[in-house]
Formats: C-alpha cells, structure tokens, sequence
C-alpha cells in the first residue's frame, strides 16, 4: 500500500505514452487518467477498499480502475508487466525517501552547526581511548560531526543518481513487442532516462541496497554521537543536560533522567544495518531475472528509511535543546595532564630539543607531578628544572587549557578562531 502513489503516477505515465504511441486511442487514455486520479482521491481519504485476494498494489489500482471506467481500464496493462511494474514503484519510492533522509541530514546539520556557533571557544576535553587526551572546543567536537553526516549525505546521493534509469517498458524480462517509447515514461516520471537492458531492469535491487548500505554508515555516525551524549548526559561527566521533551524517569529512582532517545538511536543504527545485510543476502543467490523472494525488499527498505528518519529526527530534537555545561567541561579538560602534548611542543619550539627527547623530558615531568598529586601548571619551575635545567617560566604560558586550544591553529584544527572559519564555510554551504 505505501507503494500506492508511485503506482499511479507509472500508470499515468505509462497510458499517457500508450496514447502518444497510437497504442491506445486518446479516448481511453482520457478515462484512464481520470479514473487513476479518481483512485487517489479515494487512497488518500481511506475510502479505498483494498483487497488480499488481488495480491498486490498493482492488481489492487487495475482491478478498482477498470470497476470505475470499463474496457479501457483493461487496456492500461499494454506493453509492461508487474515485474518492470514494481521496480519503476520501488525506484521511484527509493529515490523520494533518499531526498528525505537528505533533507532530515541538512537539519540536522544546520543545528551542529548552530550549536557549534555558540560553544566555538567552550573548551572541554578531547579523547582517545576514551581517556584524556588534549584540550579541544565544543564547537570543534560538533563540527566533526558535521563532516560525517556530510559525507553521508554524499552518499545518499549517490544512491540517488544511480538510481536514475527508469525500469519501465522492460515488460516480464525481455522487453515488449508493442512500438512504446520508453525514454517518454522515464522523463514523466524524473527519471534521466530508460535502464538498457531488460534482464536487469526487473532483477536488479543494487539502487536498494546501495541505499540502505549509505544509511547504515549514516546511522552509525548517529549512533557515536548517540554514544557521546549518554556519557556527556551522565553525572560523572556532567558535561550536559537533556530536556524533558528528550529524556525519561526511572518507575522508582526519581531523581533519573535517562537518554532513551539517544539510546533507542543505537538500537536503531544495528536494525539499519541489520536490513541492508538482509537485503544483499536476499539477493545474493538470485539467478536473472525475477524470484519472488524480492517481494521481501520492500519490507527491509521501508523499515530501514523509517528508522533512520525517526533517529534523525530525534538527533535533531536533542541537539536543539540540550544544555552544555560549560564549566564542567573546562573542568575536566584541565585533568589527565591533557597540556602534556603542549609542553613537549614549547622544549621542541623554544629549546630546540629533537621531538622524542621533549617526549621523554614531558613524560618525566607528567611523573613528577602524578607523584605530587597535582597538575602540570602547579609543577614549581625549579622542579621542572632538574629534569631539564634550560625550562624557563615562560613554559607556564603554554600549560593552561585556553593557551592549548588557542595553539591548534593549523587548518582544520580546534583553536576558536579556525573553529569559527569552519562554521561560516558551513553556513555558505548549507544555505
């Protein structure tokens, strides 16, 4: 049944050419026309009785259109065949649901990169294997993301473009005898064109499958930030606070306030996935041309598109409304000794030291100051120089978090002002 609209607008197209080839008179595409129109009104006010016993959509239309308008209803089937029927519906449903999930991607990153605006110079610890490991800024963390949903809006529409050939008109699988025009249909219908062999015009799904392999990669980048904002929501970190809209209680701990969405979102990234796999193993084993273990497709398809636009659409809610705590970030960034990679930058920059030497000069003040239980800025100079006699005070410059970020100044890297550069290439972008 979701199939429907597309269904209709193939028929139409179809008659429409059918007419133009002088393979049905004008008279018959007119009542065709009007009945297929006729038949939408009834579909989108549920007034349409749909029937179990006509198998499916196609049958469905044909049945209801030749019950409203007679004979020439039945004429409307001339030159194709339910095999080409459903790969045209399905192409054409792929492609409008690719458009979506492009579009759910804009907005989400349109929000990143609004958030990334307000927190370019909210400093909050970088991590690699999770432990800390140097200052970044908020606004830079965000706009990582930003990159990754780019690129998975790229391969959306890759998806999209090579799904531009229009299977209709390759009738069961050899093609039909009747004088059609297919390069008409597949410009009715936003197709760039006809596909170019009927073989693979019904027994090919790879436009699917490509599809739900770019929404899978898509929903994994959902899914770490999913994973980011579990631990950032937290009370060990702290680092933020969900709104109401966007998190639930506990049915006995009141004081919880538990990241459902985001966690429902890694659920959803595995069933995403999950579905694309079964899709190519649907197909994996199917001689040319069509098997009806592609009735199957459909079901994959359609859940793997609702999935990912419900995780996008609730991604997009979250970051809306989450609140940073800003204080809470700096706080952490200043642990784990994250301006240790500072430190051995300033003995390589101001002393000259060969980069390993300043690595290992850094590493035994690190121990200096874990053994006195206290940060790199509070190591006292004349303790750093025992390990190094040429440190001078003018080290201290370069150990405190905001000196940190600021010094990360190559392209690309965290330091506000290179942060604030990505922000705008992006509002140029997504504008």
């Amino acid at each position: 049944q979701r199939l429907w609209r597309q269904d209709i607008a193939g028929s139409k197209a179809h008659a429409d050419m059918l007419a133009a080839c002088g393979i049905i008179s004008d008279d018959d595409n007119a009542a065709i026309q009007t009945g297929l129109d006729a038949i939408g009104d009834e579909i989108a006010a549920g007034t349409f009785s749909f029937s179990v016993e006509l198998e499916d959509i196609h049958l469905n239309i044909e049945a209801r259109l030749t019950e409203r308008i007679g004979e020439a209803g039945k004429r409307l089937h001339t030159g194709r065949s339910r095999n080409d029927q459903v790969a045209t519906d399905f192409k054409l449903w792929v492609r409008g649901a690719l458009e979506q999930a492009m579009g759910d991607l804009d907005a989400l990153r349109a929000v990143l990169v609004a958030r990334a605006e307000e927190h370019a110079d909210t400093v909050m610890p970088g991590f690699t294997h999770l432990q800390t490991a140097q200052p970044v800024t908020l606004g830079h963390h965000l706009l990582a993301y930003v990159e990754m949903l780019t690129r998975d809006h790229g391969r959306l529409l890759d998806a999209w473009l090579r799904a531009e050939e229009c299977p209709l008109g390759a009738a069961a699988l050899a093609g039909t005898g009747f004088p059609i025009d297919r390069r008409m249909t597949a410009e009715a219908l936003g197709f760039a064109g006809p596909t170019h062999n009927s073989m693979d015009s019904v027994g090919s799904r790879d436009f699917a499958m490509e599809a739900l392999n770019a929404l899978s990669v898509g929903a994994v980048h959902l899914s770490r930030l999913a994973e980011e904002i579990v631990f950032w929501t937290s009370a060990p970190f702290g680092f933020a606070r969900l709104s109401d809209a966007w998190s639930t209680g506990s049915s006995i701990m009141p004081q919880k306030r538990n990241p459902d969405a985001a966690e429902l979102i890694r659920a959803k990234a595995a069933r995403i996935a999950a579905n694309a796999q079964a899709l190519m193993m649907t197909v994996k084993a199917l001689p040319l041309t069509y098997a009806k273990d592609l009735q199957d497709d459909k079901t994959l398809t359609f859940e793997a598109f609702d999935a990912f636009a419900l995780c996008t659409a609730a991604m997009t809610g979250m970051m809306e409304t989450i609140r940073f705590n800003p204080d809470a970030m700096r706080a952490a960034a200043g642990r784990g000794y994250s301006t240790a990679t500072d430190l051995a930058d300033w003995l390589v920059r101001t002393l000259a030291l060969p980069f390993r030497e300043a690595h290992h000069v850094t590493g035994s003040i690190v121990k200096l100051a874990e053994g006195a239980g206290i940060e790199l800025s509070a190591v006292p100079l004349a303790s750093m120089q025992t390990i190094h006699a040429g440190i001078t005070d003018a080290v201290y410059g370069v150990l405190t978090v905001d000196a940190s970020v600021a010094s990360r100044t190559s392209y690309g890297g965290t330091a506000p002002d290179q942060v604030r550069a990505q922000i705008a290439r992006w509002k140029e972008i997504l504008e």
